[in-house]
């Protein structure tokens, strides 16, 4: 078991669903979101990232805007694409976000799931879809080092860069965190050797607990020392003492979003519905498992609702540390 560290916990914002339900997005709505979670405790608040495959409103200036309403808020993305960008502008804009913000932001990446649409989304950017993970990790790579050091010179696969000084540095003088989505063993290694902090789906506590020990097998092998990795998850809610009315919401959300069947879903992502006492065992298992960030999506229409419920019935709830 990781040692135990204080749980944090964040609130994924509805920036796809906006999208999908609303002809013109009310973005005053999500700023409300943001700013009723930093109210009542939330330690951050979070945005996806698509540009075509799952359209939503755009990550950064998405929390450019949040950060000017909140104080305190991490501000994290849950998962940029990053592979999509170049890494110079990339990281311009990132420690633009993060100067604004006086220094709450925290990149949360991925790779991409092979789908059709996420290839037909990389080929529309004019991006490799087979070479996006060699992109990505000179990516990372280059981002760490336009933010800490005096000039980069670097001659890699997929980028070139000559004696690049980078005009804007992060409010966070040793740069951005970056935390690293992905569990199977090729994505446990990446975040070994490149992550801050690790940033999974699992479908269960259990399955948690199996993917942490493996990576703490990866980051012996490299000779790094795996326990300054933060660990965080991503899970989807529905609370509601009507369980049957709750696994209906959740099935119509989680169907609406990915177009893939519940049941397969289910067994891939974490997801959990029903009572407050079974979303409060649900974030306990999690915590017991070593998880220090919970990042909760909510699979409802109802987001303020369920925001209000969580908060007093679940949250206040859970084991803090």
């Amino acid at each position: 078991m990781a040692d135990k560290q204080a749980v944090s916990f964040g609130l994924l914002l509805p920036t796809r669903e906006m999208v999908m339900n609303q002809e013109r997005p009310d973005f005053r709505q999500l700023i409300a979101l943001a700013e009723r979670a930093e109210e009542m405790g939330f330690d951050s608040v979070w945005v996806g990232d698509s540009i075509l495959a799952r359209p939503r409103l755009e990550a950064f200036t998405t929390l450019a805007a949040i950060a000017s309403r909140t104080q305190r808020v991490k501000l994290g993305t849950a998962v940029l694409l990053s592979a999509l960008r170049h890494p110079v502008l990339l990281a311009n804009e990132a420690a633009n976000l993060d100067l604004l913000s006086a220094g709450r932001v925290i990149l949360g990446l991925g790779i991409a799931t092979k789908t059709p649409s996420t290839q037909a989304e990389f080929a529309a950017c004019g991006v490799n879809f087979g070479r996006r993970i060699g992109i990505f990790e000179e990516g990372v790579t280059l981002m760490r080092r336009l933010w800490t050091e005096q000039s980069v010179t670097f001659a890699g696969r997929h980028f070139r860069l000559d004696n690049v000084r980078l005009g804007l540095r992060p409010y966070q003088a040793t740069g951005i965190p970056i935390w690293l989505a992905g569990s199977v063993d090729n994505a446990l290694r990446r975040v070994a050797r490149l992550g801050d902090g690790w940033f999974p789906n699992p479908p269960s506590p259990q399955v948690f607990r199996e993917q942490w020990q493996q990576l703490l097998t990866f980051g012996r092998d490299l000779g790094k020392e795996m326990q300054q990795v933060h660990r965080a998850i991503y899970t989807t809610l529905n609370i509601n003492s009507d369980v049957s009315q709750a696994e209906q919401e959740m099935r119509t959300f989680i169907e609406g979003y990915y177009h893939t069947p519940f049941d397969s879903m289910r067994r891939l992502q974490s997801i959990c519905f029903g009572t407050p006492d079974t979303c409060v065992a649900w974030l306990n298992e999690f915590i017991d498992a070593g998880t220090q960030t919970i990042v909760l999506r909510f699979g409802s229409p109802d987001q303020f609702g369920q925001l209000e419920r969580c908060a007093q019935d679940v949250l206040a709830r859970v084991h803090r540390a």
